[in-house]
């Protein structure tokens, strides 16, 4: 049984946990390296931990863990003359699951294992690879609900020390959702705009409720794209999502929207979802 290393200690790979409640389980906020290992030593260790610097600040997290001792006592507990070592940070554990983190910062959590695998050696070094083409589209999952939030949390976090509440993301000109919410507008004509449910942003439950109850109201629903420049001249703006409902939006760069509170248009769409939600 391999031996594994976690929050400071070696133990065997069954007893290794992490907290349902951890930041890289619930938001992807972790970084990670891989090291190849051979002849027992792991290579290129000054390259490796330049990258996880630059991935920690990136990502928002402090760690000053010792790798290369840890490394090397892991390697050598198991045995490993080739094949991977690998380590991975996280941005902890806290009391509860909430996009941005607490202040101040829970302890990161911090893993390694090894791996044995055929580095020298590999068939695939004689056979050769063969590969496919495909689309690059890392970023750009959003119309399924996973786990891969990271960019969404640097966005709170940004948000969070400029001061605002929250924020919302542009693409190409184009607004798309709120970090965690569907974003929407109500604009000069009393026309209620939002951004159609494509692979750009998340189909919300919410949304779906919010733009029936619209029409309830007797409002026209446009489901297309709107730019800044629309948001800036709209009546009112809100956003929708199962953990907040329907909110408000009154301010936007440091611009009111609208007469700068909230609207009444977006008050009755949140008292008649409310009361939908009761009446269930």
């Amino acid at each position: 049984m391999r031996t594994v290393w976690i929050n400071g200690e070696f133990v065997p790979e069954t007893e290794a946990k992490v907290s349902i409640f951890d930041r890289g389980l619930n938001f992807g906020q972790a970084v990670y390296e891989v090291s190849p290992v051979l002849d027992g030593h792991f290579c290129n260790w000054s390259y490796h931990q330049a990258r996880l610097e630059r991935s920690l600040a990136t990502v928002g997290i402090s760690d000053d863990t010792q790798w290369p001792e840890i490394l090397r006592e892991l390697i050598a507990r198991n045995k490993l003359v080739e094949g991977r070592v690998y380590l991975q940070i996280t941005g902890g554990a806290p009391a509860d699951r909430d996009f941005l983190s607490p202040s101040p910062p829970t302890p990161p959590t911090r893993f390694a294992f090894t791996q044995t695998a055929q580095m020298v050696s590999s068939p695939l070094a004689t056979r050769g690879l063969r590969v496919m083409l495909h689309p690059e589209g890392r970023w750009t999952v959003r119309s399924a609900k996973t786990t891969q939030l990271l960019y969404a949390v640097m966005a709170k976090e940004t948000a969070r020390a400029a001061g605002v509440d929250d924020a919302w993301f542009v693409e190409n000109g184009l607004i798309t959702e709120q970090t965690s919410a569907n974003a929407h507008i109500i604009d000069a004509r009393g026309v209620l705009v939002s951004h159609p449910v494509d692979h750009g942003v998340l189909p919300g439950v919410t949304r779906i409720c919010t733009l029936q109850i619209a029409r309830e109201m007797g409002l026209t629903v446009e489901e297309r794209p709107f730019t800044p420049d629309e948001l800036f001249a709209a009546r009112e703006a809100f956003v929708s999502a199962a953990g907040s409902l329907v909110l408000p939006v009154v301010e936007v760069d440091g611009k009111p929207i609208g007469n700068g509170g909230p609207g009444t248009l977006t008050a009755e769409i949140r008292a008649r979802y409310i009361a939908l939600l009761k009446a269930q």
